[in-house]
């Protein structure tokens, strides 16, 4: 019955796991002494905690895993956004309002209903918001399986979906995990535009393009710039190059729509929006967390790889004398270009 009421409440699919995660703690522990994590600190600080889900929740013993669908119906075609050196291409996760309200909402009414239908349980929700083992522990519920490039795949869904979790201390039956299908497919892992998934099922984040729009705080490295082409806000390819994403299904949800055009815009327009323009544009967006700063660093980057125009350059001389320094060195960088 979780399965269905989940379904009544948007998400697409729900599944029940233990709590034993002890295969992928021995992986997490040697992905973090090899620092592929980068400056994202917060992975190693949390340890454990992310693959014992008793010891970030006491009492946990098991995990609702949910998914919902967030591809925006008629949003332009990735593939040719990028193929577009002058627009500006956002990863299509947040091209619309940021997900985790709405997921923790759902989630909520969802441990609600199980409380008022099954049984009384201390617990917590969760959706890209704690040390969470999000895609090890949907793998573990049936949702689907790890593909090469790390995301969670599903047979019917792909992969363009949001994970959500439910941490309770009721011992409910668990759901059997599902068969991987990836077989010899590396698409994957070949057209990574920076070459970020090392080996299957292994990405170091300092060369991801999502970490480098979007975690990474300060200069992006020189070596990297290049190969980010006009992406200003995360990556899609991995997912775009998977062939089970054939069976991706858009959202039904109006808080993932496109707003303010953003699935395909210029990036001379976007590098005019001053710090109140981007702040009153993006409220409510994911983007919104990276900043004014950030932002003009990501979109200077992309201008550099952008074929020369006269627009572009007279966009960049305009932000020449700005007030950041990191905005000053990523500018000289793309006129530099």
């Amino acid at each position: 019955m979780i399965g269905v009421w989940a379904r009544e409440l948007g998400f697409q699919a729900a599944g029940i796991a233990d709590t034993d995660l002890r295969c992928a703690e021995t992986g997490m522990l040697n992905w973090l002494a090899q620092g592929f994590y980068g400056e994202m600190d917060y992975m190693a600080k949390h340890g454990v905690k992310r693959s014992r889900p008793a010891e970030l929740v006491p009492g946990t013993v098991r995990v609702i895993s949910v998914r919902m669908n967030y591809l925006a119906r008629g949003a332009a075609d990735s593939e040719q956004v990028l193929q577009q050196g002058d627009s500006a291409f956002i990863s299509r996760y947040a091209l619309g309002r940021d997900y985790h309200k709405l997921m923790r909402r759902r989630l909520s009414q969802l441990a609600d209903k199980i409380r008022h239908e099954v049984a009384e349980f201390d617990g917590r929700v969760f959706s890209d918001s704690a040390p969470v083992l999000e895609v090890e522990l949907a793998s573990k519920s049936g949702l689907g399986w790890r593909g090469k490039h790390t995301l969670l795949l599903s047979r019917d869904a792909g992969s363009w979906f949001f994970l959500g979790e439910i941490y309770l201390n009721l011992p409910l039956p668990v759901d059997e995990p599902v068969v991987a299908h990836c077989g010899s497919c590396t698409r994957c892992i070949e057209v990574c535009p920076t070459q970020a998934i090392i080996a299957p099922y292994q990405l170091d984040a300092r060369r991801c393009i999502s970490y480098l729009t979007i975690e990474l705080k300060g200069n992006i490295p020189v070596e990297l710039r290049p190969l980010i082409g006009n992406r200003i806000y995360g990556c899609d390819d991995c997912q775009l190059a998977c062939p089970w994403n054939r069976f991706a299904q858009t959202t039904v949800e109006a808080d993932f729509a496109v707003r303010h055009g953003l699935d395909e815009v210029s990036l001379v327009e976007l590098f005019a929006w001053d710090e109140d323009e981007f702040k009153e544009k993006l409220a409510g967006s994911a983007i919104y967390r990276i900043g004014h700063e950030q932002w003009l660093r990501n979109i200077a980057v992309a201008l550099g790889n952008a074929p020369k125009s006269e627009g572009i350059v007279a966009a960049l001389h305009a932000r020449r004398c700005h007030a950041s320094e990191l905005v000053r060195e990523h500018v000289e960088w793309a006129l530099a270009r």
